[in-house]
């Protein structure tokens, strides 16, 4: 009696050693470093690892080592103060071709990260890390909204052959469409009547001319507000998910806000540029009727075209339609052209992308097309006292191409300048392009100082709370309290390996369901040892007494933890970040304290007691 079969023992032994192992990491600290990693036309290469060493021992800086890591370059440091120095030297030494930004990276052996060992995420108030507070441009989303419309109704009308003479767009007026005369008007009106019922029409008569006006019903402009929040949260968690910051939390706020949450981020300007920056495409005909050269030079340039810079600085006109932008692309791949080898992004369209494309390509075969790379960022900044909002729209020219043939969905864009701006433009277009812009109302640090002071007092209240029931357990039901005490420890260990294998994010609440983790482990062993108690008063044999109070107190301990676990699902399932972190640490700490308290002591009872005689238990 009371002896488990061989494969059992191994099984406990499996476990705790495999969580032995993988929360081992977490007891290594991290490194301060600086990560270097390069800007749309730089390569990582031996060649700027030799640039930063150079730098670095040219300042008499000391660093424990360079090494390269996912696409960037990390040197790590013995200090903090040696840290920030030595990010001021990078920086200047290196140039606006890379970005220079402070991490902490992990001191894990080698020997674990091979079998993926890694320490546990930290969060924001562990960690430290930036907190942003952004608000969406509403007035912008609808202004977008409007200006797409303006394009399909001048499209719509030249399709149907209704003669107008201008559309436009001025600022909180809706799109004006202006004709010659009544009858071109109600033409026109109903036209857009049976096929666009987003919009509201009203007629005006203006100086001898028939105006109609257009604008967005009150849904669609809920619709499009809707839109634009939920598009941004999209499009916020992959650029920052492709871009590899670490568990961060991205959720709305109100109507018109977003909360970011950047863990273990010490840069605040590197952060700002993650989020802030916004990227796409326009797909642009080349004006083929002007010279670019001579309208730059006079300033005079068509009503009908746009003049930019190509990226060697030579003018060229666009016209100033735009047959695509990137809200069609569904997908972006980087690689190689197999005739020359050069960088190339393979791009996807949806169905109306596609459409698109056709229609603008089947009478232009021949023409030239270009591509435009379009980056805004915006951001708000305190200009006497009163917060300004500021954009910067940075548009170049990075492709211009023959039309061979009728393009569609699939096609390639080369002219790139490496294979990393291959990649980051592939990337940034994956992410997609925010719907409307974001800028930023609340900016907060937490310094690495006051995670490290959360953490002490985190641990101290872990520290406290398990000393307290290790001495409770031993001094009251002895022998067998000392073998709950080995149980809570090894439960701990489990939780701690669990949490790093998921590589889920620990909290100050994820602490406290820790804590509160440990009482309830305790609980399954409490009853368990007055089973066994009652069972001895009873007069039952030492053997029988284990045994049937392993057995009968299962469904209780078992019926406890599962009205628990369901609670820990519904606040995981509708709570917010800090309170989903206490849900995970609940969850996960009620399935190792299950497996600890029931399998785990009972692996030892067995050993200690199965199979032997015995007069009476120390409990």
């Amino acid at each position: 009696m009371n002896q488990y079969p061989a494969w059992k023992y191994l099984l406990v032994l499996a476990v705790l050693l495999i969580g032995a192992v993988y929360a081992l990491p977490n007891v290594y600290g991290e490194d301060p470093a600086v990560q270097i990693s390069p800007g749309r036309s730089a390569e990582i290469g031996s060649a700027l690892r030799q640039r930063a060493a150079e730098a670095l021992e040219a300042q008499g800086l000391a660093y424990k080592s360079i090494e390269l890591a996912e696409q960037a370059l990390l040197v790590r440091f013995r200090d903090t103060e040696a840290q920030l120095e030595a990010k001021d030297v990078l920086t200047d030494a290196l140039g606006d071709q890379y970005v220079v930004a402070l991490n902490l990276a992990p001191t894990t052996p080698e020997g674990l990260r091979a079998l993926g060992a890694q320490p546990m995420y930290l969060g924001l108030d562990l960690r430290g890390g930036v907190h942003f507070l952004m608000e969406v441009d509403m007035e912008a989303a609808v202004e977008q909204a409007e200006e797409r419309y303006l394009d399909e109704l001048r499209s719509m009308m030249r399709e149907n052959k209704v003669r107008y003479l201008t559309v436009a767009n001025p600022e909180d007026e809706g799109v004006r469409i202006k004709f010659r005369s009544p009858d071109e008007r109600a033409q026109a009106r109903e036209l857009i009547e049976e096929e666009l019922r987003e919009l509201t029409l009203r007629a005006e008569d203006r100086g001898g001319d028939a105006w109609l006006v257009a604008e967005l019903t009150e849904s669609e402009v809920r619709s499009v507000r809707e839109f634009a929040l939920e598009q941004n949260l999209t499009t916020l968690r992959n650029r920052v998910n492709e871009l590899g910051v670490a568990e961060p939390v991205i959720q709305q706020q109100g109507e018109n806000r977003i909360v970011v949450q950047l863990p273990g981020v010490q840069d605040t300007a590197r952060a700002k540029d993650i989020l802030g920056a916004t990227a796409t495409l326009e797909f642009r005909l080349v004006d083929e009727e002007h010279d670019p050269f001579q309208a730059e030079r006079t300033g005079r340039v068509p009503p009908a075209s746009e003049l930019f810079q190509t990226r060697e600085g030579r003018p060229i006109l666009l016209e100033r339609r735009v047959i695509l932008t990137g809200e069609h692309i569904t997908d972006a791949r980087s690689g190689l052209a197999q005739d020359t080898g050069s960088p190339e992004v393979s791009i996807t369209l949806d169905g109306q992308g596609g459409r698109m494309m056709r229609n603008a390509t089947r009478e232009r075969v021949g023409d030239r097309m270009a591509v435009v790379f379009i980056e805004t960022k915006t951001e708000m900044r305190r200009v006497d006292g009163e917060l300004v909002r500021e954009t910067e729209r940075t548009e170049e020219v990075i492709n211009v191409a023959t039309i061979r043939e009728q393009l569609s969905q699939r096609f390639r864009i080369t002219g790139l300048e490496s294979t990393r701006e291959a990649r980051d433009l592939a990337l940034l277009l994956r992410a997609g392009a925010l719907a409307a812009p974001v800028y930023i109302v609340e900016e907060r640090t937490v310094g690495p100082s006051l995670g490290r002071e959360n953490i002490e007092q985190g641990f101290n209240s872990v520290v406290i709370g398990l000393a307290l029931v290790l001495a409770f357990m031993a001094l009251y039901y002895r022998i067998f309290g000392l073998i709950a005490d080995l149980a809570l420890v090894v439960n701990l260990v489990l939780i701690v390996a669990v949490l790093s294998m998921l590589q889920a994010t620990l909290t100050l609440p994820g602490i406290a369901g820790i804590v509160l983790t440990v009482g309830m482990a305790v609980d399954a062993n409490v009853l368990i040892f007055e089973r066994i108690r009652e069972e001895v008063r009873n007069g039952n044999s030492p053997q029988a007494s284990i045994h049937a109070g392993y057995e009968k107190a299962l469904s209780t301990i078992a019926d406890a933890n599962i009205t628990t676990f369901i609670a820990a699902i519904v606040l995981f399932s509708f709570g917010t970040g800090p309170i989903k972190g206490f849900a995970v640490t609940l969850s996960i700490g009620i399935l190792t304290s299950m497996f600890t308290a029931i399998m785990g002591t009972r692996s030892v009872v067995n050993l200690l007691y199965g199979g032997r005689r015995i007069s009476r238990l120390a409990i």
